[in-house]
């Protein structure tokens, strides 16, 4: 076997060789060919000095006008509010219509000779979760779909000893590919998924997580989905549920959360032409269209959500299909806060690097869709943050009147927010019942009669994962799994 001197003067082997240079580009790729992709950095230069003259021209107005800077802060919030509920329901309407989703049938699905289909590579990412390898080898054997078109490789860091022993004790070498990611940091799964990404094979790669329950069809319905759908449309997003949505309250809220998301705000963005925001897994990409685009961002803790901000700042599509993948809701507070604070973590940090050239991106997707992406992305954890200190700010009105609230909220601002108040919440308590009815859950009513307490959780989650993109923007904190009962 021929050797190939490296820079330090060791020999590799061919395949060693390789391993690097896929370990090289899989760390550094996005950022050394499109550095303004990157969230390597988490604020570029006219970021950080935008953001710190804003902060200090606010803590002037707060020091010279007190009252009137807090009364237009509170009058600006308002409106984000108003806006974003109007547009959220004009969501919700547009994803409740019958063709806002794809629908692919079984027979449709099933009548596609072998001879036809594409060649598929699934990937599936694992690290330190040796308690779900046996529901892999379940998930991988159901997969209706050739086998000598099929590859499946799982994911493992090489180091993660715990998971490659259970791996291989199962059996699992049987029914896909164990590929060994080098270490290196960040240990993201990105970054796996870009290593593995120059050993994929297949035409159309998808994403499943290691615990997740695929329909056993949704390989071949997104094959035909392909098939028929115009060129544009690069990406298929398969709906996620979740088998334990009954657990506990938080798995209820969760499940309800998920439902209304999945079912009919994605397809109602699909229906606008506007930037879907990837979910984790079940998301299916065309190769070759992965591969221009650079693949996933190995320092973006929410890479799905970017990938697909960047699908559509390149103009193509992505589009939402009537195929459930089942997940494991987090039935755990803790771990729940850690995995919800590191998704409006890396909004915020696709945001941020989407909006380092804000004048490209709005020619490329129109007004609508740019104020749906800053909505989305930018208005979600940050809401949810501004939902705690109003949240305080009515209990102390209510425990003991405080001139100061008071003056804070004029007529014409006091009114708008209660509008805000009574409406608002009450259209998103009924939105929750909606999803739960249309898609089977109406059991889940008392967790939507109780959602209010799960926006607490939301909003310390979305506290913490703002705090932690100025103190380790692209820390990721690992999501414990196998905990459902």
């Amino acid at each position: 076997m021929n050797a190939n001197p490296t820079a330090t003067g060791r020999s590799l082997t061919p395949e060693q060789a390789r391993s690097e240079a896929a370990l090289h580009d899989a760390v550094h790729g996005l950022f050394e060919r499109e550095p303004l992709s990157s969230a390597a950095v988490a604020f570029v230069p006219w970021q950080k000095w935008t953001g710190l003259t804003a902060l200090a021209g606010l803590v002037l107005a707060l020091v010279l006008a007190t009252t009137p800077t807090l009364i237009a802060l509170t009058a600006v919030s308002t409106f984000v509010y108003l806006i974003t509920l109007a547009d959220r329901l004009l969501l919700l309407a547009r994803g409740l219509a019958r063709d806002s989703i794809l629908h692919v049938e079984d027979e449709r699905a099933l009548a596609v000779p072998d001879s036809e289909l594409p060649t598929y590579t699934v990937l599936v990412p694992a690290y330190n979760e040796p308690e779900v390898i046996g529901d892999l080898i379940d998930a991988v054997s159901s997969i209706d779909y050739p086998a000598d078109k099929l590859e499946v490789l799982l994911l493992l860091e090489a180091d993660d000893d715990v998971t490659i022993d259970a791996a291989e004790a199962a059996g699992l070498g049987e029914v896909c590919e164990i590929l060994r990611i080098p270490p290196a940091d960040p240990r993201t799964k990105p970054k796996a998924c870009n290593y593995a990404l120059h050993y994929a094979t297949g035409e159309i790669i998808t994403i499943f997580d290691a615990e997740d329950r695929p329909d056993p069809l949704q390989l071949r319905r997104v094959a035909v989905a392909f098939a028929e759908l115009d060129d544009d449309v690069v990406c298929v997003q398969a709906k996620l549920a979740f088998h334990n949505g009954s657990q506990n309250m938080l798995t209820a809220w969760f499940t309800a959360d998920y439902a209304l998301w999945f079912n009919f705000l994605l397809p109602g963005l699909m229906k606008s032409s506007s930037p879907i925001p990837l979910g984790g897994t079940s998301n299916h990409i065309r190769a070759d269209v992965l591969t221009e685009i650079g693949a996933w961002d190995p320092y973006n803790v929410t890479e799905d959500a970017d990938l697909g901000v960047r699908i559509a700042a390149r103009g193509h599509r992505t589009a939402v299909l009537d195929s459930t993948t089942l997940e494991e809701a987090n039935p755990d507070p803790i771990n729940w806060i850690r995995q919800r604070s590191r998704w409006y973590k890396g909004y915020l940090q696709t945001w941020l690097v989407h909006m380092r050239r804000p004048v490209m991106l709005w020619r490329t997707l129109g007004t609508v869709s740019m104020f749906r992406f800053t909505t989305l992305l930018a208005g979600t954890p940050v809401i949810a943050c501004l939902n705690m200190v109003f949240w305080l700010v009515t209990l102390s009105w209510i425990l003991g009147q405080p001139a100061a609230v008071e003056e804070v909220f004029p007529a014409y601002v006091y009114f708008p927010a209660l509008i805000c108040l009574v409406l608002g919440n009450s259209t998103i308590l009924y939105s929750n019942f909606i999803a739960c009815r249309e898609t089977g859950n109406s059991a889940l009513w008392w967790a939507c009669l109780t959602v209010p307490l799960y926006w607490v959780l939301m909003s310390v989650a979305a506290i913490k994962g703002t705090y932690q993109l100025f103190a380790n923007p692209s820390y990721w904190e690992k999501t414990v799994h196998g905990l459902a009962s």
